[in-house]
C-alpha cells in the first residue's frame, strides 16, 4: 500500500480527496501547512506528496525546494494559479507532474496511479544475473535503473523519476531525435496527457542538474521545432 502525503491548506480538498484515495487503496496522510508537511517528512518519507503552492507558513515551493534536497520521492502540484509561471517553477524546481485546480478527483488519481508506475519501471529488479547487463553507459554517462543511479565523468547526479526517464530514453539511441511526443510516451501513460512545455521544463532541469556535475555538458542537444537529440561525449 502506497503512502500518499497531502498538503492543502483547504480542509475541504483535504477531507474529499483523502476520503477518494483511500477508496483506491492508498495511505494518505494530510497536512495543512508546509512547515508540518515537512516536519514529518523529516521524521518519515511517503512514497509520494502531493503539494498546494499557496498554504501557509511554508508554501509548495518552499516544500518541494526542501524535499528536493533529500529525496527524489515522486511530487505531483495543485495549483489554482491560471499562470502558467507557477507549473513551469514547479518543474524545473523538480516536481514531476502538476494538476490544476479545480480538478477531477479521478484525474488526480490516475496522475498519482501514473506517476507510481513511472517509478516502479524505473525500480524494477529482473534478478541479479541480469543486473549487470541493466547498467547503460554512453561516453562519460552510466545509468543503473536497479539503483537509480547516475553518474556523469564519475561525478553522482541525484535525478527525479520523471529526469531519469528522459534521460535514459536520449541516451539509449545516442544520435538519433526523440520529438515531443515521443518523450511524453516515455514519460507519462497514454491516458495522461502534457503539453510541450512540460517536457521542455523537465529538460532544462536535468541540464543544469548534469551541468552542476560538469558546467561543460552539452550531451543533450535542442533541434527547435523537431525534439532533442543526446550526443555521446
Amino acid at each position: 500500500m502506497s503512502r500518499i502525503a497531502l498538503v492543502d491548506d483547504d480542509r475541504n480538498i483535504l477531507t474529499s480527496v483523502s476520503m477518494t484515495l483511500e477508496a483506491e487503496g492508498f495511505e494518505v496522510e494530510t497536512y495543512n501547512d508546509g512547515q508540518s508537511a515537512l516536519d514529518a517528512f523529516n521524521k518519515r518519507l511517503p512514497d509520494m506528496a502531493v503539494l498546494d503552492i499557496k498554504m501557509p507558513r511554508m508554501d509548495g515551493m518552499d516544500l518541494l525546494q526542501r524535499v528536493r534536497q533529500k529525496t527524489n520521492m515522486p511530487v505531483i502540484f495543485l495549483t489554482s494559479k491560471d499562470d502558467e509561471i507557477d507549473e513551469v517553477l514547479g518543474l524545473r524546481m523538480g516536481a514531476d507532474d502538476y494538476v490544476k485546480k479545480p480538478f477531477s478527483q479521478r484525474l488526480l488519481v490516475e496522475r498519482i496511479r501514473a506517476l507510481l508506475r513511472r517509478q516502479e519501471v524505473v525500480a524494477r529488479d529482473d534478478g541479479p544475473a541480469a543486473e549487470e547487463s541493466k547498467v547503460m553507459v554512453r561516453g562519460q554517462l552510466s545509468m543503473d535503473p536497479l539503483r537509480h543511479a547516475v553518474t556523469w565523468k564519475g561525478k553522482a547526479v541525484s535525478l527525479t523519476v520523471t529526469e531519469f526517464l528522459l534521460l535514459q530514453a536520449l541516451a539509449q539511441r545516442p544520435g538519433f531525435v526523440k520529438s515531443r511526443d515521443q518523450l511524453m510516451d516515455v514519460a507519462y501513460d497514454d491516458q495522461v496527457y502534457v503539453d510541450d512545455r512540460t517536457i521542455d521544463s523537465h529538460i532544462k532541469r536535468l541540464r543544469k542538474k548534469m551541468r552542476q556535475a560538469d558546467p561543460d555538458f552539452a550531451a543533450i542537444e535542442t533541434l527547435y521545432g523537431i525534439g532533442y537529440r543526446y550526443n555521446e561525449e
